[in-house]
Parts: structure tokens; sequence; C-alpha cells
């Protein structure tokens, strides 16, 4: 492959949204700004110092790889991986604005956690921005700013940021970390120079996922009663429900990597459950098989509300198609939540997690 001109580069603004896009959110800065984390200061400290180190501060630097053409790419295989860029970009620029706009908030009330989040949001700007970057080499690149004024936003009371992102961050470690040891080991689906970032990407998840985990420590009560087991059991289901049901629809992308969709998820899933274990009161069996079984009902549901959508007919006629596959999704997803779960035996105390 050799360096070859380019076509004009298309500027996206708009971006199909559905029930499984990446969303962007926004809170109680209030409430979050009066968060009392002195009984795990040192840890939350502690974090916030490596981030200060910025270990990859030098890393997200193309190199000459990125001047090939792609053109060779196949139509199909261009799209899927724009679209792969995109809802990726997407997510990172979700995640910087919001953790830009709690540092903005936090700053004179809550001088460490502004901190943090200002490098967390640090760190999700380098990546939207490489993965933007690397949209333009398909002759593609989002418009951030038209994002950040048009999109809506979904409100999330603090307590349900701290559940959702640090599972977000630490599903995306394993996310990148598999692809990257993957790719290792298979170099021929290496096609694109973008994976041979993920191994240090996904360590800026990582510390991401564990700013937010001292955070939780320092909230005894969003660990340590029964309603906190029953919202860790919703944002679990939730984030593995999502990832499956996405990424059943882009199988292609995974097979263009050598990757089978549906056994990488399975691997991702019960891996972040592991990670899981190590701070939530409780997570899921994911060795009942029951558990997969239900996570494809879900995803034939999902499948059969996408084809009727595609499909010719006006829009009540198809909301009616649409009542089995809703039940069906429901039922499964209901039936998912109610399965046994694993407690964790940890009880969150003033000074240290212990084993009762």
């Amino acid at each position: 492959m050799v360096a070859t001109s380019r076509k004009p580069i298309e500027t996206k603004e708009e971006f199909k949204e559905t029930l499984l896009t990446p969303r962007f959110y926004t809170t109680n800065f209030k409430e979050m700004s009066e968060l009392d984390i002195s009984s795990n200061e040192d840890e939350v400290r502690a974090i916030v110092e490596e981030f200060r180190i910025d270990y990859n501060r030098d890393h997200f630097i193309r190199d000459k790889e990125f001047a090939n053409s792609w053109d060779y790419f196949d139509d199909s295989t261009r799209n899927i991986f724009i679209e792969f860029l995109e809802r990726s970009c997407t997510a990172e620029f979700s995640g910087f604005l919001l953790y830009k706009e709690i540092s903005r908030n936090l700053k004179k009330s809550n001088p460490l956690l502004a901190e943090g989040f200002s490098f967390m949001s640090r760190d999700e700007a380098r990546h939207a921005g490489f993965l933007n970057k690397a949209m333009s080499d398909f002759n593609v690149s989002l418009d951030l700013g038209f994002l950040t004024k048009t999109r809506k936003y979904t409100f999330f009371a603090p307590k349900f940021i701290f559940y959702a992102t640090y599972l977000s961050e630490k599903i995306g470690y394993w996310r990148y970390i598999t692809i990257f040891r993957h790719l290792e080991k298979n170099p021929e689906f290496r096609v694109y120079p973008l994976f041979r970032f993920f191994e240090s990407w996904c360590q800026d998840e990582n510390r991401h996922g564990d700013f937010f985990a001292a955070v939780l420590k320092s909230q005894k009560h969003l660990l340590n009663n029964f309603e906190s087991k029953l919202w860790c059991k919703f944002f679990l289901l939730s984030v593995f429900a999502t990832m499956y049901l996405n990424d059943s629809q882009r199988s292609e992308f995974y097979g263009t990597i050598g990757l089978d969709a549906q056994q990488f998820d399975k691997y991702v899933i019960i891996k972040t459950n592991e990670s899981a274990g190590t701070l939530f009161p409780v997570i899921y069996d994911v060795e009942n098989p029951r558990f997969f079984e239900l996570l494809d009902v879900c995803n034939e549901a999902n499948q059969q509300l996408i084809d009727i959508e595609k499909s010719e007919g006006n829009g009540i006629s198809k909301l009616i198609q649409k009542i089995p596959a809703y039940a069906k999704m429901a039922s499964g997803l209901i039936e998912l939540y109610l399965l046994p779960v694993i407690e964790t035996d940890f009880s969150w105390t003033e000074t240290d997690y212990q084993v009762a």
C-alpha cells in the first residue's frame, strides 16, 4: 500500500439515534459537589496522582502507517469501519463532555474530585480526537461541535453515573485488551493501524474504572444495602445486554478482524462480571446456561424489531407488529434480572473492604 491523495472529507453532523446508540448525559452537579469522600480519600487521591503522570501523553500520535491508502477496502468493509469509528468516537466524546462539566461544577466545592474528572475528560478528548482523525482516513469526520449543541442529554442522578460509568470503563477495558491480544496472536487480521494503540488505550479505561470504584467505596450506602444490590444488578444487566444486542448487529465488523462477535461478547461479559465482583455486593452467575440463553432471546426480539422497522408499511401497522417483539424482549430482560445472583460477601466499612 502506498500513500495517495485523499478525496475531500465529508463532515457528518447527524448520528442516527436508536435505543442502543451512545448517549450524552448530565447529572445533579450540586448533589455531586456535596459528596463526602473522606472515608476513602487516600485511594481517590492516589488514583488522581496516577492521572497526573499521564502515561499516555505521547501515545496517541499517528505514524506513517496511517498515511497508507485504505481505498482497497470494499464498500461494505469501509462502511462497517466508519460505523465502528463513529460510534466509538461519539461514546468517547460523550464521556469527555460529561467529565468536563462535572469538573467545572466541582472546582470550588470539591477540588479533588474536580481534578480527577478533569484528567479523565483529558483522556476522553484525546481518544475522541484520535478516532475522529481515523475517520478522515475514510474521507469522513464527525462535527463534534455540532454534536455538542444538538444532541439530547439524558439526566442521570450521581449514583447512577457512578454505577454506569464504572461498568462502562471496565467493559471498555476488557473489549480493548481482548481485541489487542487477539490481533497480537493473529496479525493477519490487523487490517488497520488503530488497533495497535488498544493496549495503552485500555489502561486509560481501567484507571477511569478504578477512580469510580474508589468514589463508590467512599459512599458505602451505594454498595452495602438491599437497594444497592438491586441497582448493581440493574446496571450490570443494562451494560451486558446493550453490548450483546449492539454487537450482534455488527458481526461483519468482528469477522473482519477475525473474531466471532458472540464469543467475543461472552468472554468480555464474563471478565467484566469478574471485575465487578471486586466491588459490587452481587454479580451475575454467568455460568448459568440460562443467562446467555435469555440474552439470545432478547437478541432475537431485537432483530425482529429491526426487521419490522425496515419493512414497508405505515407507523401504526409497524407499531402493532412490534408489540409481540417488545413483549418478548421485556419478558427476557425481566427473567434475566430475576436470575439468582452470586453474593460477593464484601461489606464496606469506614476503613476498608472486609470479607463478611
